[in-house]
């Protein structure tokens, strides 16, 4: 396994796994037994960083989420598992009651709800610190200054590691993290949105983004890595839940667009030269991306992981990447 540097300063600054697990589904839609094999197997491979959120997978059972914390939290206390496995959670889009949803019952970022889920996710997980929490979604209700405050103040009491936020705009992240300067507190320094080598359109809305898509990685969010060297992108689905491969799953109206059909072709083609699978050549593309991109996938049976951590060895020739990143 091969690994890469996240966060900017020498107290958040970790080492990690250039491919992350995700574990939204596991506990819930993912079988315990299952859950454990692959979790097993991607540290036994080498991995080290695992993604999960307070509200995952209320959506399942019409609760109000956990089942991914749960499980992990047995996974690590019966694996004397320690802090040299770095999980990330996220706050902000727990139901506040059961059978509400994300989009009209979020939990928010006030500093109340910050700290209250923090602690609930250490509960879950057994964990007496949390490495990166994310912000999850964007609280258009709770004054900018509070949530970097709330977020500040875990950092403070070495609750919390490192800060992330994730489907925000990005003139609210780097208004956030403006703010944190401006006060001389932590800011935002891993940022997680969806990325894939096939884009999508921007100008659809959705149940969260009414103007358009703020959930994936466009020229906005592109340019500002670009000039702010010290974020790191977690990309997650990264392989569009098998669409790549599926003929039977069909891509969503933001990826149904003439682009799309030719970067298909162009991946697939680079699959065919280099032995590997198309979603293979997808995450050695974004791990070996000019910007510091972390794939963050998810898998539903140890053969999925599998043909994910084949991706890490997998290395692009110069004339393949360019071939890649030239098809629009």
């Amino acid at each position: 396994m091969r690994h890469r540097t996240i966060g900017a300063t020498p107290q958040t600054r970790r080492e990690v796994s250039v491919l992350s697990l995700g574990a939204m589904l596991f506990g819930s839609v993912t079988d315990e037994a299952t859950s454990l094999a692959i979790l097993d197997r991607f540290v036994e491979a080498g991995g080290t960083f695992i993604d999960t959120s307070g509200n995952y997978a209320a959506w399942v059972d019409g609760g109000q989420g956990g089942q991914s914390e749960e499980l992990l939290g047995r996974w690590r206390r019966s694996r004397g598992i320690g802090p040299e496995i770095v999980i990330a959670t996220k706050v902000g889009g727990r139901p506040r009651s059961p059978g509400g949803t994300y989009i009209d019952d979020a939990e928010g970022l006030s500093a109340k709800v910050i700290r209250e889920s923090a602690e609930r996710s250490m509960e879950r997980m057994g964990l007496d610190r949390i490495d990166l929490m994310y912000a999850h979604i964007e609280d258009h209700d709770t004054p900018v200054e509070e949530t970097v405050e709330g977020f500040a103040a875990l950092v403070a009491e070495g609750l919390v590691g490192m800060l992330g936020v994730s489907n925000h705009a990005a003139w609210r992240v780097e208004r956030a993290r403006a703010t944190a300067r401006r006060l001389g507190l932590p800011g935002y320094e891993v940022l997680q949105y969806h990325h894939s080598y096939l884009r999508p359109r921007f100008d659809l809305p959705g149940p969260l983004f009414p103007d358009g898509n703020l959930g994936a990685v466009g020229a906005d969010l592109a340019t500002y890595m670009r000039e702010e060297k010290d974020l790191t992108l977690v990309a997650y689905s990264p392989l569009l839940s098998g669409r790549y491969t599926r003929a039977d799953k069909e891509f969503p109206p933001d990826y149904r667009h003439p682009g799309v059909d030719a970067r298909l072709a162009r991946v697939r083609e680079i699959a065919a030269e280099t032995g590997a699978t198309v979603n293979q050549v997808v995450l050695a593309w974004q791990i070996g991306h000019d910007l510091p991109i972390i794939p963050l996938a998810g898998a539903s049976s140890v053969a999925q992981l599998e043909e994910n951590l084949g991706a890490v060895d997998l290395e692009l020739t110069a004339d393949q990447r360019a071939r890649l990143d030239a098809t629009h």
